[in-house]
């Protein structure tokens, strides 16, 4: 069971004003005024995102201060180490700042952290193998802004750390030479929902910018920039918007080697962020998961076509072996709720101390699809247990995990994912607590999936026009997913059928009003080919385009049917 949650119409003069200053259908006006585009220049910043909107970069706190230390690095012929995490924000970061350093100094090493042997972030051992290497400057990427004492541990040994984070800082910020992460609340900087590649692309954006470089010198990095933004499910806002803007259009018409060998081989037309997210987000992120993270950042750094090709048949099979193993562990996982008899309850906490740790985050958000709640999932990590958490839409996970913190080594993380570490004597105290702080925090209706309804419209409004301007609203992500629409009164022609294995998906041909007609898709909808038989129903979808024989037709994608 699904709840419609239809948003509010804005003030009807409002509507009007931007439809007739634009020239286009209300409805439109209504989808833009949502998004907080109010008038026509707005608007035109919007539909044409353009480098120019991108921020200074010295406009965030410290960013003089790294590029400061990176010069004098190579004044001094310093080593320096380039250290990120091991998913995709993090070994796309690694591989943007290390390519872009190398450019111009060639005592540059990369670092991505054991998953298993030493976990996510900075690392002592990472460290170590700093010291013990002759690096005296550390930059860390999408990592760092919690690690007080790694970082402390660091200093002892004569090795300055630039943290580039995203993530939130706790109570105590490190003691590093700069820290830049426009989640500090004393920092000034105009977004604030940049991914941690998105945090080191504004660094490398400063060092040029000081070189008499220019915004079109940094485009080539902007594929790496677009597929973290992708992945890390950040806002595609403000100046995300354009960053993801113009790194698709890298990734489509000049990628880099490594790209271009996972596109030829899955992808036969233009990409969209959709593609970024399910077909090159994964395999980038296998590596970290199935074996190391430095695969990643070798076949995004390569430059040789036929190498990375090779580099990209490997990663490949990492993912393979991937889909096999969160298939497993999560129908053990389910299995685990039945047997604790725990269906019922707000949360879902698992445990295997066999159960792979890569693939952990993955079984979270495949045990929501079964039980819509906020979802931990832990295994065994060294001495301690390491969990991956999920949240359900609405609902901050990371703020449940904060209230349960006295049972905790480590945590951080998003509103909507997170991760953690405790000893195994502390699972039972606190998957009770968790249990309790969501049960007693969580607004009930939020246990129910919804589907948010930009607005209602009739069968008529979906016209090639309306569509062309819809499209240009793309790229799509938080805070601007692809409209989804609600029509009533439909009825089917008589030709909606099932279709698929096992009649799995429902084809649709309707009507309303006995006027236009319209075909539709609707997966994993095919029980509901009742419904729509019986009698008059209403339908809430996106709208995209069929390829069929040559021909190009719109069609409903259906997300629900309600009678």
């Amino acid at each position: 069971m699904t709840r419609w949650t239809v948003k509010a119409l804005p003030k009807k003069e409002d509507i009007d004003a931007l439809a007739n200053s634009l020239g286009v259908h209300p409805t439109i006006a209504v989808l833009l005024l949502q998004r907080g585009i109010t008038n026509f220049e707005e608007a035109k910043k919007f539909f044409r995102p353009s480098l120019d909107d991108l921020h200074d970069p010295f406009l965030m706190k410290d960013m003089a201060k790294a590029v400061a230390r990176i010069e004098t690095a190579f004044a001094n012929n310093e080593n320096i180490l380039v250290y990120g995490d091991y998913d995709v924000d993090g070994t796309t970061a690694v591989s943007l700042m290390s390519s872009y350093l190398l450019e111009q100094y060639p005592s540059i090493a990369t670092y991505i952290p054991d998953r298993y042997e030493e976990g996510y972030g900075v690392s002592y051992q990472g460290i170590d193998f700093a010291d013990d290497n002759g690096f005296s400057l550390i930059i860390a990427l999408d990592c760092g802004i919690k690690a007080v004492d790694k970082i402390a541990y660091a200093k002892e040994k004569g090795i300055d750390f630039i943290i580039c984070d995203h993530h939130r800082p706790g109570e105590t910020i490190p003691d590093a030479v700069a820290i830049l992460d426009p989640k500090q609340t004393d920092c000034n900087y105009p977004y604030d929902e940049l991914c941690g590649c998105g945090v080191g692309f504004k660094l490398i954006q400063a060092l040029g910018t000081k070189q008499g470089k220019t915004i079109s010198d940094f485009l080539p990095y902007l594929d790496l920039v677009a597929t973290a933004i992708g992945a890390d499910i950040v806002p595609i806002t403000g100046e995300n918007r354009v960053l993801a803007y113009y790194g698709l259009k890298v990734i489509n018409e000049h990628p880099r080697a490594g790209m271009k060998a996972i596109i030829k081989k899955h992808i036969k037309k233009k990409l969209t962020i959709t593609d970024v997210v399910f077909v090159i987000a994964p395999r980038i992120n296998a590596a970290g998961r199935m074996k190391h993270g430095l695969h990643a950042v070798q076949l995004l750094t390569e430059k040789d076509f036929k190498t990375a090709q090779d580099y990209a048949s490997e990663i490949d099979d990492f993912n393979t072996d991937r889909k096999a193993l969160d298939q497993e562990i999560t129908e053990e996982a389910l299995q685990q709720i039945k047997d604790n008899n725990e269906e019922e309850k707000y949360t879902s906490v698992v445990y295997n101390e066999n159960w792979h740790k890569g693939v952990i985050g993955i079984v979270a958000s495949r045990l929501i699809e079964n039980y819509y709640r906020p979802t931990l999932v832990f295994t065994k990590s060294g001495e301690k247990l390491a969990a991956s958490a999920r949240s359900v839409k609405g609902f901050d996970v990371y703020n449940a995990i904060e209230a349960c913190e006295d049972c905790l080594e480590q945590f951080g993380g998003h509103k909507y994912a997170a991760g953690l570490t405790l000893k195994p004597s502390q699972y039972e105290a606190f998957k009770k607590k968790f249990e309790n702080t969501v049960a007693t925090t969580i607004d009930k209706k939020l246990l129910t999936p919804e589907i948010v309804v930009d607005a209602e419209i009739d069968l008529k409004d979906i016209t090639p026009k309306f569509y062309r301007i819809l499209k240009q609203f793309a790229p799509f992500g938080p805070s601007n997913m692809s409209p989804v629409f609600l029509t009533q009164n439909l009825k089917d022609t008589g030709r909606s059928r099932c279709v698929g294995q096992e009649d799995a998906h429902l084809k649709i041909s309707v009507t309303q009003s006995g006027n236009e007609t319209i075909d539709g898709i609707g997966f994993n909808l095919g029980d509901r080919l009742s419904t729509i038989k019986q009698q008059q129903f209403s339908a809430v979808y996106s709208i995209d385009e069929n390829e069929w024989n040559g021909s190009v037709n719109l069609q409903l994608k259906l997300k629900d049917i309600k009678q």
